[in-house]
C-alpha cells in the first residue's frame, strides 16, 4: 500500500499516515482511480485540533479489519479542511442535504465525478442509542451503490443542482439603521441572561457577532455596545479562557461556558483580541488584563520560530504518561512546565495569519505596545516573502518552508489585505498598504460574478467537475473571505478615496446583506463590513516626528467606518508619494480631522482634538 500522506504539508494528513487505510490527498489521482474502479469516493474532512476527528481515527481509521473493508470496496481521500476551505464548504453544503447536525470530522460518500449522495459526520465503532456503526453506514453506502446504482447518481445530481440553485445570490439592498436596529433587539433576545453569550450548549464565542456589536456601539447604539460588553466580560470570566496562558478555547460543551472543548484556535484568538481592543477603546479600563492575555498567547505559544502563526493548538496532551484532553490545562504555570504541551499544527494559513497580524497591529497601536506592532510586522514580512508570488497572487499554506498546492482562497486575500492596511497605519510603512492595494486589485479583476474573486479560479479539482460554489457566503466563528474583501476594500478606499474600493465593497454587502439580516448569529463579519460601509467616511492623521498627547488621544479613538493613522512628516509624504490620496500635503506636525475626504482646519491641541472627535 503506498503511504500517499507521509509528505503532506498537513499535519493532520501526517497524523492518519500510518493508517492501513489507503488514503489519497485531494487531487484527481484518487478521482481517476474511483472511475478505473468504479467504486464510491469516501471524502474525509477534518483538521489537526479537532478531538472527535482524532477519537475517529483511533477508533475506525486504525482499524486492520475496517481499513481493509473500505479500501477493497471505496477510494478514500483524506481533506484537511484548514488546508482546503473552499472543498470543505462544498462538501458541507451538500452534506446538509443529508443531516443537520454538521460537524467534523465530516464523511461524505461521492461518485467517481465527486457528487455527493450521502454524508454524515462521527460513526462510532459500535452502534450507540440508535446511532449505527461506521461498518454498518458502509454496508449500507455500499449496498446502495452496487444495487441502486442509477437511482443514487440521480439524487447526487440533483443535489449538485440543488445547490447550484442556492448559489445564485441575488443583489438586494444594503442594510440600513433600522435593519441594524432589528439585528442588535433580535441578539438581545438570543442573550443567555444569567451566563452570558448567546443561546444555549454547546456555546461559541461569536467574535465575529461582537465585533459588529462594538461597531454599532462607536456610533451610539448604547444596547448593542452593553450587550458587547457583557459578553466579552463573561467569557473573560469563565472557563473558556484560560487563565495561565491567555488564550481562549474553541467553545465550550455547556451553557455556564464549562467544560470547553480545548482546542485553541489562532483565528477565535486573533478576532478576539480585536473585540476586547475595541472594547477597551469605547469603555477605557475594561478589557486591559484580557488583552494582555491573548496577546501574549498569540506571541508566546502560537508564533512559530521561522515566522507566522500556527494555525492551532491541540486539545489532547500527554500528561503524566497517559493522554488527556484538556488534561494540561488543568494545571497550574509550575506544574505545566514539567509537562509536554499540546502539539501546535504548525501550518501557516496566510488567511488567518492575516487575522493574526490585523489584531496584534490594532492592539499595539490602540496601547502603545510595540512589541505587539513588531510581531503583526514579523508575521506579515513572512508571507510577503513565503506567500506571496509574483503577479499578487498568494499561496494558501505552508509548514518548515514547504509549500502546499491548495489553492488560496478569497479569504487569504481579504484576511491579509486587511491585516496589512492595519499594520500600515499602526507603523506608518506605506509598503505594507502597497502590497495590500495590489492585492484587492488582484482580486477585483478576477472577479464574477461576485465583486472580486480568486485570481485563477477556484479549486481545479471542483471547478472541474461544476462543485465550486459560485458564490461562498458561509461565516460564523470567522468572517467569510466575501466579508473580508469587503472590509479589506473599504479600508483602502479610506486612503486612497478611489471610488470603485467602496463599490466592490457595497456590491459585496448587496450579495450578503439579504442573508446576514435575518440571520445575524451567523453573519456578524458581514453585518460588521456592512455597518461600516452605512457611517460617512472618516479620517484622522496625526503627522508628528515625536509621540505627544494627541497621539494618545488619537490611539483611543474608535467609529465604525473610520480610519486612524500616525505617521511620520517623512511617512506621510511617502504614502503619498505611493498614491494614497488620504496623506497629500500633510507636512505640517497637526491632527487632520476628516470626513469623506473633507478635512477640518489642523489641529495642534489635544484638548481641541477631543473636543473635534466627540462632536
Amino acid at each position: 500500500m503506498t503511504n500517499r500522506l507521509r509528505d503532506a504539508v498537513s499535519p493532520y494528513l501526517r497524523s492518519h499516515a500510518e493508517n492501513p487505510v489507503d488514503w489519497f490527498s485531494w487531487g484527481e489521482e484518487a478521482f481517476a482511480e474511483a472511475e478505473r474502479r468504479q467504486v464510491p469516493v469516501l471524502v474525509s474532512i477534518g483538521y489537526s485540533t479537532c478531538h472527535w476527528c482524532h477519537v475517529m481515527a483511533r477508533e475506525s481509521f486504525s482499524d486492520p479489519v475496517l481499513a481493509e473493508y473500505l479500501n477493497a470496496n471505496f477510494v478514500a481521500i483524506k481533506v484537511d479542511r484548514e488546508e482546503h476551505p473552499d472543498v470543505d464548504s462544498s462538501y458541507l453544503a451538500a452534506a446538509g442535504v443529508f443531516t443537520e447536525n454538521l460537524g467534523w470530522p465530516l464523511n461524505v460518500f461521492v461518485t467517481p465525478q465527486g457528487r455527493t449522495f450521502f454524508a454524515g459526520t462521527y460513526w462510532p465503532p459500535q452502534p450507540v442509542a440508535g446511532h449505527p456503526s461506521f461498518r454498518q453506514v458502509l454496508d449500507a453506502v455500499l449496498e446502495a451503490w452496487t444495487d441502486r446504482r442509477g437511482s443514487v447518481e440521480d439524487n447526487a445530481e440533483r443535489v449538485v443542482a440543488a445547490l447550484a440553485a442556492q448559489g445564485r445570490h441575488a443583489r438586494g439592498v444594503l442594510p440600513g439603521p433600522s435593519e441594524f436596529s432589528a439585528v442588535v433587539d433580535e441578539l438581545l433576545a438570543y442573550e443567555d441572561t444569567e451566563f452570558g453569550g448567546f443561546g444555549g450548549a454547546p456555546k461559541f464565542p461569536t467574535a465575529p457577532v461582537l465585533l459588529f456589536l462594538l461597531e454599532r456601539g462607536s456610533v451610539g447604539d448604547s444596547d448593542a455596545l452593553a450587550l458587547a460588553s457583557r459578553t466579552l466580560k463573561a467569557m473573560a470570566a469563565s472557563d473558556l479562557r484560560d487563565p495561565v496562558e491567555g488564550g481562549f478555547f474553541r467553545y465550550s460543551t455547556m451553557r455556564d461556558w464549562t467544560e470547553p472543548h480545548y482546542e485553541r484556535m489562532l483565528y477565535d484568538n486573533a478576532l478576539l483580541l480585536r473585540a476586547y481592543v475595541r472594547l477597551e477603546q469605547l469603555r477605557p479600563g475594561s478589557a486591559l488584563p484580557t488583552i494582555e492575555g491573548v496577546a501574549s498567547f498569540l506571541l508566546t505559544v502560537l508564533r512559530l520560530p521561522a515566522g507566522g502563526f500556527a494555525s492551532g493548538q491541540d486539545s489532547e496532551s500527554t500528561v503524566d504518561g497517559k493522554r488527556v484532553e484538556g488534561g494540561y490545562y488543568a494545571l497550574d504555570a509550575a506544574a505545566r512546565a514539567g509537562q509536554t504541551p499540546p502539539a501546535l499544527d504548525e501550518k501557516v494559513l496566510t488567511g488567518w495569519n492575516g487575522l493574526a497580524i490585523e489584531a496584534l497591529a490594532l492592539a499595539g497601536f490602540a496601547l502603545d505596545r510595540l512589541e505587539w506592532i513588531e510581531g503583526a510586522r514579523g508575521a506579515a514580512d513572512y508571507l510577503i516573502e513565503h506567500h506571496l508570488l509574483a503577479g499578487d497572487t498568494l499561496l494558501r499554506a505552508s509548514i518548515d518552508g514547504r509549500v502546499s498546492t491548495a489553492t488560496a482562497t478569497l479569504e487569504d486575500y481579504g484576511m491579509l489585505a486587511a491585516g496589512l492596511l492595519r499594520l500600515a497605519t499602526a507603523t506608518g510603512e506605506s509598503r505594507y498598504a502597497t502590497i495590500a492595494r495590489s492585492l484587492v486589485d488582484t482580486s477585483m479583476a478576477a472577479s464574477a460574478p461576485a465583486p472580486f474573486g480568486v485570481p485563477g479560479g477556484a479549486d481545479p479539482v471542483l471547478a472541474s467537475r461544476g462543485l465550486a460554489l459560485e458564490v461562498d457566503p458561509s461565516e460564523g466563528a470567522y468572517p467569510s473571505g466575501l466579508s473580508a474583501m469587503a472590509g479589506a476594500a473599504l479600508d483602502l478606499y479610506l486612503l486612497t478615496a478611489h471610488a470603485p474600493y467602496r463599490q466592490a465593497s457595497i456590491g459585496a454587502m448587496e450579495l450578503l446583506g439579504p442573508l446576514a439580516v435575518p440571520r445575524p448569529i451567523a453573519f456578524g463579519g458581514a453585518l460588521a463590513a456592512a455597518s461600516a460601509l452605512g457611517e460617512a467616511a472618516g479620517q484622522l492623521v496625526i503627522v508628528t516626528d515625536d509621540a505627544d498627547a494627541m497621539t494618545s488621544v488619537a490611539r483611543r479613538w474608535f467609529r465604525s467606518g473610520a480610519a486612524t493613522a500616525i505617521v511620520t512628516r517623512a511617512q506621510a509624504a511617502e504614502f503619498a508619494e505611493a498614491g494614497f490620496e488620504l496623506f497629500e500635503g500633510r507636512q505640517a506636525e497637526a491632527a487632520y480631522l476628516c470626513q469623506d475626504f473633507v478635512c477640518r482646519l489642523p489641529l495642534t491641541d489635544a484638548g481641541e482634538l477631543e473636543v473635534a472627535l466627540a462632536g
